[in-house]
């Protein structure tokens, strides 16, 4: 039997085995300024600790009940990778997280991540943290932390994964949805930014059948590249959903659409006696969208249990509220609309009528 010790006669390090601590400091104080940026009442530490520190009583929450959230980019992530662009993924990491605690009507107070990769590449991960404070910021929650894992052998080439985790809180009694939801209560879209990070999957394998390359012009985004368009990240809800609950506008259920569309996160939120009916042509779908529908050779169907088809936040308030709703979420510089109402169930718990306009 040889001799290990011939074979590495200094013996081995850490960094021979693929794991660079070095890089892994030095991409902790690259990312300090975007984490200072995220600062709010309640969080005021430095990151670099065994673990991050809030204060519910300094974030001005009297009796608060906590409402938690994780989630990831999803294969998204591989857009990114292969494009070499990764300055939105994080706020897309972040949305998929806050913009689940808002419909709870729970305010994202703080967000962690979890960053793995094969060989830590500082300045890409500088970009990805980056882009998570940013929607941190867009969200008002605080970055307190998160985990660098370099895992060589576990990822290979430039292959990375991320995940979220982010805590928010409401006021005992104050969380959605609401017990009151009645028959003929009005539906109040939020319109996306486009695909967000759900479906990607099945956008990838359409960008196949279509013989373009990420660097293509996207023939439904001029000016933009086919990847640069598909990366747009995904909104995030929050300060204007979070103002309007603060002004007593009525909101009583919101749903987000994610993986399984209109037609598996809608009935989310409803109680068993009520139905959801859409008028699909009141919705502004965006050309992505037409698109994915053409080159995938996809039914009305599949496109609304798929994606979001250009509606990222749907909204459940009583018909005296709607207008107010929709002025108030116009004027924070959303593009909100009436899209339906609820109705009595006496079948499927989403119903449509009218047609997408593809």
């Amino acid at each position: 039997m040889s001799d290990p010790k011939h074979l590495t006669p200094n013996g081995l390090s850490y960094k021979q085995a693929g794991v660079d601590i070095d890089a892994g400091n030095a991409l902790v104080e690259a990312i300090k300024p975007a984490v200072r940026s995220t600062r709010r009442p309640g969080a005021d530490g430095e990151i670099g600790g065994f673990g991050g520190l809030f204060d519910l009583r300094a974030a001005g929450f009297i009796d608060p009940v906590l409402v938690a959230a994780n989630d990831g980019v999803g294969t998204k992530l591989k857009i990114a990778i292969d494009a070499g662009n990764h300055s939105t993924i994080g706020q897309d990491l972040v949305a998929m997280c806050v913009n689940d605690l808002i419909v709870q009507g729970a305010e994202p107070l703080f967000f962690l991540d979890y960053f793995a990769t094969g060989k830590l590449d500082v300045e890409q991960g500088t970009a990805i943290v980056n882009g998570i404070a940013e929607g941190c910021r867009l969200a008002g929650c605080a970055l307190i932390g998160g985990e660098t894992a370099e895992m060589p052998g576990m990822y290979h080439g430039k292959d990375y994964d991320l995940a979220g985790f982010a805590v928010g809180a409401a006021e005992r009694g104050t969380l959605l949805p609401r017990n009151d939801l009645a028959e003929g209560d009005t539906l109040v879209a939020l319109a996306s930014s486009g695909v967000h990070s759900n479906g990607y999957s099945l956008v990838r394998k359409i960008v196949e059948l279509s013989g373009l390359d990420w660097y293509a012009d996207a023939p439904f985004a001029p000016g933009q590249t086919l990847a640069d368009a598909l990366l747009t990240p995904t909104r995030i809800y929050v300060k204007p959903l979070l103002s309007a609950l603060k002004a007593g506008i009525g909101v009583k259920a919101m749903a987000h659409i994610t993986g399984g569309g209109f037609i598996d996160n809608i009935p989310r939120v409803l109680p068993d006696e009520l139905a959801a009916h859409v008028d699909l042509a009141a919705i502004q779908t965006p050309k992505v969208f037409s698109w994915l529908s053409h080159v995938g050779g996809m039914d009305e169907r599949e496109m609304l249990r798929t994606f979001n088809c250009g509606v990222g936040m749907l909204v459940a308030v009583a018909p005296i509220d709607a207008e107010r709703l929709v002025a108030h979420l116009t004027e924070a510089g959303e593009t909100a609309s009436v899209v339906g109402h609820l109705t009595a169930r006496t079948g499927e718990p989403v119903t449509f009528q009218g047609k997408l306009p593809l």
